[in-house]
């Protein structure tokens, strides 16, 4: 061996966009966690896979008890579940549905009143993925 040669790269600016995108993100997390309105979100299945502080404040379900479960098998009660279902299949299809009122089961049992805003959530080619809900307890 009569020699090394090495190859370097300057990356900073990379990893400068790296952290950038790093704490936008925890802003948006920050953001959601800590809205004044309970927000849930469910997959293209049905299966909650967002849920922020005031939707476990007003149901007493925290966000690692519920995420994973089927949001209108587990936690709507009967009589309604057909008619959360079709808003849920109505976001899935594009279609937003405002000022929806329905009762939801809390982890207690009781039944509280939340009027939601259902929109679709789509990923960053546009395609459906989800539902997103905004409400409120009333």
């Amino acid at each position: 061996i009569v020699g090394v040669v090495g190859v370097g790269q300057d990356i900073s600016a990379r990893k400068n966009a790296e952290t950038r995108v790093s704490m936008l993100a925890a802003d948006l997390r920050l953001l959601i966690d800590s809205a004044n309105a309970p927000i849930i979100g469910i997959d293209a299945f049905g299966c909650v896979n967002e849920w922020n502080n005031k939707a476990a404040e007003i149901t007493g379900y925290a966000k690692d008890e519920v995420v994973g479960c089927y949001l209108v098998r587990d936690f709507i009660i009967d009589e309604y579940k057909t008619a959360v279902n079709g808003v849920l299949h109505k976001a899935l299809e594009g279609s937003e549905t405002d000022n929806f009122e329905f009762p939801f089961v809390t982890k207690s049992g009781e039944r509280v009143e939340i009027l939601l805003n259902a929109t679709k959530r789509t990923d960053r080619e546009g395609k459906i993925v989800g539902m997103v809900g905004v409400g409120q307890d009333i």
